[in-house]
């Protein structure tokens, strides 16, 4: 069911395969223009061709929401209490801070922080509806102070509409695809324009994202969800639990396991097999298992960390924190036999919205710091001006930028 394989032999498939997003880019372009030009014309159009949409506005009311929050059990009211209470204290931690320095007298350079005006959150609800998404994306955007947080859905499942009510989204919409991030970007008579969008979505979704990221602020253009998991021991059950829990998800979706034991390797595999037989998504994880994953046997935990690097996965497992000072690549980081990628996904925190296809490399997750500004302040005194001057003119005059030059001189000039 799930290849073993040597680390000679992974490259391959640690390599990856290359975004393609040729295709969906050429096919969302249309789509986009027809939103900017004609605004909810387009966006009703392209709403009933895709997304099924029956009603005049794509606008969902307060009275649909509130009916929505009605229909959530108490168990789902309790759990998304705990997952917002987590997300919220971790959207905090990572909230840049103001602060103040100076560097010579007369000088005082600042730091002040502010939210964006609008943010807006795509929200998946196609094969699985992901209410969990919405905590990971409204939370934040309300930690950080964002006056405006909008939530989209193409089907707007009672939980996801629950949610965004309950969370504090203060504009929720029926709409998916290229049409939604278009509606987004440009901003329509019903839509208000965001300053940034985020959230996962399909291929046409991340086309989308990628060819407005000029016109509007993303978090990043994201593929397959990956899980890259290391272990020299442990309960093979865990570990397999763990790949099936990730390889479900989509067919196209990985789950990579490093190990020096070739035994730890074999058992897994057969209890890959066994988990299965009993889950009900076994033909989405069957498919990912064969096409984009495997347990791959390697010469040492050393090597498993260095690989782990190279790719730079979404999620990364690890046994314990004694390798968490060579990880230099990675969305978010599990610690230990008691830290399942499911908790970082709910309930634990940490937010979901991972960089995916090697963009760890260059960024963590979506957080707080996405939805904040720092704006950068500066205040001289004469004097100041002063001890400055003869750098900042040697520089001007270096470029050959005189008027540059000559506005500070003409500060230090004696009245004529």
């Amino acid at each position: 069911m799930i290849r073993i394989l040597t680390s000679k032999d992974a490259h391959r498939l640690l390599r990856r395969r290359a975004a393609r997003l040729e295709e969906a880019e050429a096919a969302v372009r249309p789509i986009l223009e027809g939103v900017r030009r004609r605004g909810d014309a387009a966006l009703l159009e392209y709403a009933r061709r895709f997304d099924r949409f029956s009603g005049k506005s794509v606008l969902v009311s307060h009275q649909q929401l509130d009916d929505a929050v009605k229909k959530l059990s108490r168990e789902f009211r309790a759990a998304l209490r705990v997952s917002e209470k987590n997300v919220a204290a971790f959207a905090r931690l990572q909230l840049p801070r103001p602060g103040r320095v100076s560097p010579m007298p007369g000088l005082r350079l600042s730091t002040v922080v502010r939210p964006l005006d609008a943010a807006a959150a795509y929200i998946p609800s196609g094969r699985y509806p992901l209410p969990s998404t919405v905590v990971m994306t409204v939370v934040p955007a309300r930690v950080a102070g964002v006056p405006a947080i909008m939530v989209c859905t193409p089907r707007p499942a009672p939980e996801i509409l629950g949610a965004a009510r309950l969370l504090g989204a203060t504009h929720v919409f029926q709409m998916g695809g290229a049409h939604a991030i278009a509606a987004f970007a440009y901003g329509t008579k019903t839509v208000p324009r965001a300053d940034r969008i985020v959230g996962p979505g399909n291929m046409y979704v991340a086309a989308a994202k990628k060819l407005l990221a000029g016109e509007t602020g993303i978090d990043f253009v994201a593929g397959p969800s990956e899980i890259l998991l290391i272990a020299a021991e442990g309960d093979p059950r865990f570990l397999a639990a763990d790949m099936l829990a990730q390889a479900e998800h989509d067919t196209d979706a990985s789950a990579i396991l490093l190990t020096p034991d070739r035994r730890l390797a074999e058992a897994v595999a057969a209890e890959i097999g066994r988990q299965l037989a009993a889950l009900p998504t076994a033909a989405t994880a069957q498919a990912a298992l064969r096409r984009n994953s495997a347990i791959i046997v390697v010469s040492s935990l050393e090597e498993a960390v260095d690989l782990a690097n190279r790719f730079a996965p979404e999620h990364l497992s690890i046994p314990d924190a004694s390798l968490l000072a060579r990880v230099r690549h990675a969305g978010s980081v599990f610690v230990g036999p008691w830290s399942p990628e499911a908790a970082g996904d709910y309930a634990s925190g940490t937010n979901h919205v991972l960089p995916t296809a090697g963009a760890a490399r260059l960024r963590g997750g979506l957080s707080a710091a996405d939805f904040v500004k720092v704006i950068s302040v500066q205040q001289l005194s004469e004097a100041a001006l002063r001890r400055l001057a003869p750098s900042i003119t040697a520089l001007a005059r270096a470029e050959g930028l005189e008027a540059h030059a000559r506005s500070v001189e003409v500060r230090l000039e004696k009245e004529r």
